[in-house]
């Protein structure tokens, strides 16, 4: 069985992410669908994450979560209804307490094959001190994550960027990437992004890109070196030049006081890039 998470809040990007994932469910048998929608709970409310504690001492607020819980799961209800189907199954779950929290616990609880997930993105300050739930997931999940931002057509997939320095074995990625170009029918653009600050020759660039796609026996391929002042930026600027379908891209991961200094390619990827990009983390 197939196992895709998909958190969902009812915006439209939450829309897009299960719209996106119902289409690619239709390819495959046997897939299984998890909708899960988090209502988040202030810290003054004594709840706890998964809804045990006490209710709200305040009589109005209350009477606002019945109503709010009632309300969602009733168009849950609907959603179930408006997305059956026989070539997969979707079931809807609802959750109290932090969305991040949430989300985390499913993917551990239920190990799903694949996370897909709507994003608003971020930045400037609201990128520094917040993130998205989105930024956050990609960095923690262990399985891979597809984030979605406009309504996407799986069927008009053609070109998906995959940026690496193409330094490392990755033998799963490798395969899992593969998957992903075989799901779509799409052509694969192996890109590398050259800086000022990691500068090296085309020639040596070239040859890296060449070992990897015949190390994997990636078919349908093209190698590209791309100039730009930063990696995230020429990630973004590439797909957006070649007008790209996707991006999939390692993410290491990093957490804590490395993060903070560090940062993340992947995670300021998924924050600037119009298109979806499909991350997986490796060790």
């Amino acid at each position: 069985m197939t196992k895709v998470l998909v958190p969902f809040d009812f915006t439209e990007q939450a829309q897009n992410a299960l719209d996106l994932t119902t289409h690619l469910s239709n390819k495959f048998e046997n897939v299984e669908i998890t909708v899960l929608h988090v209502i988040e709970v202030p810290s003054a409310s004594g709840m706890g994450t998964m809804g045990g504690g006490e209710m709200l001492p305040v009589y109005e607020n209350q009477i606002f979560f019945i109503e709010l819980m009632n309300r969602r799961k009733q168009q849950l209800k609907d959603l179930e209804s408006q997305y059956a189907s026989n070539n997969y199954v979707l079931k809807t779950k609802i959750v109290l307490g932090n969305a991040f929290q949430n989300i985390s616990s499913a993917i551990i609880d239920q190990n799903p094959d694949l996370v897909i997930m709507g994003s608003k993105g971020s930045s400037g300050m609201e990128e520094v001190l917040l993130g998205s739930n989105a930024e956050k997931i990609v960095r923690t999940s262990h399985c891979p994550v597809l984030t979605v931002k406009g309504a996407i057509n799986p069927e008009t997939f053609k070109k998906i960027v995959f940026a690496s320095d193409f330094k490392d074995d990755q033998d799963e990625l490798a395969e899992r990437l593969k998957t992903i170009q075989k799901l779509f029918d799409a052509d694969l653009y192996l890109v590398l992004i050259n800086t000022p600050g990691n500068f090296e020759s085309t020639r040596e660039s070239a040859r890296r890109i060449k070992n990897f796609a015949n190390k994997y026996s990636i078919t349908h391929a093209v190698a590209e070196i791309y100039n730009a002042n930063s990696e995230e930026a020429g990630i973004v600027e590439f797909a957006e030049d070649i007008d790209a379908d996707m991006i999939a891209m390692a993410t290491h991961g990093r957490t804590g006081l490395i993060h903070l200094f560090t940062g993340s390619i992947a995670e300021d990827v998924v924050n600037h890039a119009k298109r979806p990009v499909w991350t997986f983390r490796v060790k």
